[in-house]
């Protein structure tokens, strides 16, 4: 996304090396120049060591940033900052000027090709027009991420390396090298590192800095023409907005957990390889009749009883899982969305929310705000997140009779979407045991109520494919639509019809498979209009009919989708099933592949790492029938 981009320009700015105001060196020698460069850097925003009136511009050049934001390598951002609270950043990404801004205690982000802009200011309603929910607290002052006095002492404890002079665009510097003492970096916990530096002869300006970590981390960045100016307009801090242009007051709080985010993006550790499977099972905590388990290194999490007992069972056991998710969606992704389509998200879900409210059954109200009560979110927050799955986009299949091996039923789920955005390290799989309905499986993520891919204990299996129509939100949203199949329908027939009757929002395809009567279906699906495609019979978009089969993707992706179940049609076991899944049937933003077993409750249920998609990641071997009888012995 733009806005992502944009941001994780802004933050790795605000991570740069700045420049203080020039001082004549008192000595030559590598420490002590190091140490007036680092004195420099923290200077810049100490409002006490420049004039009032000083503004300090540079333009930034990313020359490497493996492993933070290779998107960024090449492009220059504009940088202008006054302490303690002015701020200005602009760059060109896609052919789009973007610019972001604090002055004093507003933020603001402008898109002026997109014509809209938004100013956060304090003391607007986050959530509608509910007063108490302002935020008044002030920003406080421009400070780096990090302690100043700590990179202060990094001289003393660094062993400080003086290489050959070399030119920065024709500018003669003193290149210098340090590296934390061994003693020091275990004393001390240090980062091992080496931060390489170009400091300006004559003033010790930084121009140039090389950050490296062992494994590959490196930032590398040049300052351009570093400037610092007595008379900069005040103006000059103002949105420069154009004629035509939609500019949105909104809250700034709703601004600043978006910048928390993207940084939160930008130092995530990653999330490793799965190791391979043992079967190991424990269980973590309970809360009355609910239980989080650890399943082979995944989370597993049992709720049962009311939406009330539920909710709060979800909550307290995921609690850290909720919130992480919810900031990353809302806020993350949420606000993210805002500056690309150029409609303000809160606006654009709070109306969506109103229209589709009426069709919500009270139920899954109920069961949402006792999971935010107990996970201490807002209440509006989490509806926000629960409403998410409305934009899922991917690919899924049914097989059985003829296509596979023994006539067994498989049902695979490809969710390509978001992946990278936190969703992945928030997966759990839930077991829902609701006092009214059947329970069933979730292949979800923390904080989610809903679903688009599940199987309930009757043996009925579903996956979602989003289309286009957003904006048609007169009806029940997707995924508490997909959950009511699952607690509703012993039948494929049962099933279809609650699809049917709806009423429904968007478009949007399935796959629903029944293993008692071994049939399944593909629908097609909008709200005024209903297609189902049986096994065997083909669509103007799914031309490839086969005996025994449902094929749902699109485009490139469905014709190798279909070219792989021709291939070993009748052969098809668990194992060979999944592999239909592997790329390019599922995308690079592949966040989880389920693979469903209806007629013996089996699963299958991989998420993506750092490294894989998610049909490249190992699969995890679960079933729904062992996980509701029975649980893990306490260790």
């Amino acid at each position: 996304m733009i806005i992502r981009n944009t941001c994780r320009g802004l933050l790795l700015t605000l991570l740069l090396p700045l420049i203080g105001l020039a001082q004549t060196p008192d000595t030559n020698s590598p420490v002590q120049v190091f140490s007036q460069g680092l004195a420099r850097l923290a200077g810049i925003l100490d409002p006490g060591t420049n004039s009032a009136t000083d503004t300090f511009t540079t333009t930034i050049k990313v020359v490497n940033a493996d492993e933070l934001a290779n998107e960024l390598v090449g492009k220059e951002l504009t940088l202008a900052v006054r302490a303690p609270d002015h701020l200005k950043l602009s760059t060109e990404w896609d052919g789009q000027r973007l610019a972001v801004g604090r002055n004093g205690e507003e933020l603001w982000v402008d898109v002026p090709g997109k014509k809209f802009g938004v100013v956060g200011k304090p003391g607007v309603p986050r959530f509608g027009t509910d007063a108490a929910t302002a935020d008044k607290r002030p920003l406080g002052p421009l400070a780096w991420p990090f302690p100043v006095e700590q990179i202060m002492v990094l001289p003393i404890l660094s062993d400080i390396e003086s290489l050959p002079n070399e030119k920065i665009d024709g500018t003669p510097c003193r290149v210098l090298k340090a590296t934390p003492k061994p003693d020091a970096v275990a004393l001390f916990h240090l980062v091992k590192l080496t931060v390489q530096v170009w400091l300006r002869e004559g003033d010790f300006f930084p121009l140039k800095v090389d950050y490296q970590q062992p494994g590959g981390k490196r930032l590398v960045v040049e300052l351009k023409n570093p400037t610092f100016h007595h008379d900069w307009p005040d103006k000059n801090w103002i949105m420069d907005s154009n004629p035509g242009e939609k500019i949105e007051t909104v809250a700034r709080s709703h601004l600043t957990r978006f910048v928390d985010v993207m940084i939160k993006q930008l130092t995530d550790r990653k999330l490793a390889p799965l190791g391979p499977a043992t079967g190991a099972r424990e269980v973590l905590a309970r809360e009355g009749e609910g239980r989080l388990e650890k399943v082979d290194d995944t989370r597993v999490l049992v709720l049962k009883g009311t939406p009330e007992e539920m909710g709060r069972q979800h909550g307290l056991l995921l609690k850290k899982e909720i919130r992480d998710l919810v900031d990353r969606i809302v806020y993350g992704v949420g606000v993210g969305s805002s500056f690309e389509k150029g409609r303000w998200f809160f606006e654009e879900i709070a109306e969506a929310q109103r229209r589709n409210g009426p069709y919500v059954d009270g139920r899954y109200l109920r069961e949402m705000d006792a999971l935010a009560s107990a996970s201490g979110i807002e209440k509006a927050e989490m509806r926000l997140a629960n409403f998410f799955p409305e934009l899922f986009h991917c690919s899924g299949f049914a097989l059985f009779g003829k296509a596979t091996e023994g006539g067994k039923m498989y049902h695979g789920r490809i969710l390509d979407y978001l992946r990278g955005m936190g969703l992945e390290q928030n997966a759990v799989v839930i077991v829902m045991q609701p006092e009214q309905g059947n329970a069933w499986v979730n292949v979800g993520y923390a904080g989610f109520v809903g679903s688009v891919t599940a199987m309930n204990a009757k043996h009925v299996a579903i996956g979602e494919m989003g289309g286009r129509g957003e904006g048609h939100w007169d009806g029940k949203p997707m995924s508490l639509l997909v959950r009511e199949v699952m607690e509703k329908a012993d039948t494929l027939e049962q099933a279809v019809e609650i699809m049917r009757k709806g009423p429904r929002t968007c478009e949007y395809y399935y796959v629903i498979s029944d293993a008692k009567t071994q049939r399944a279906v593909g629908i097609a699906a909008t709200p005024e209009k209903f297609e189902t495609i049986w096994p065997g019979k083909s669509h103007p978009l799914l031309p490839h009919g086969m005996d025994d089969t449902v094929l749902m993707s699109a485009g490139d992706r469905y014709e190798e989708l279909a070219r792989r179940v021709k291939e070993g049609y009748g052969k098809f076991d668990s194992a060979k099933a999944r592999d239909l899944m592997k790329r390019p049937v599922c995308m690079t933003s592949n966040i989880h592949s389920a693979l469903f077993e209806p007629d013996s409750l089996d699963f299958w249920v991989a998420n993506a790492d750092s490294q894989n998609p998610a049909a490249h990641a190992r699969f995890t071997h679960y079933n729904l029938a062992e996980l509701l009888k029975s649980e893990a012995k306490p260790q």
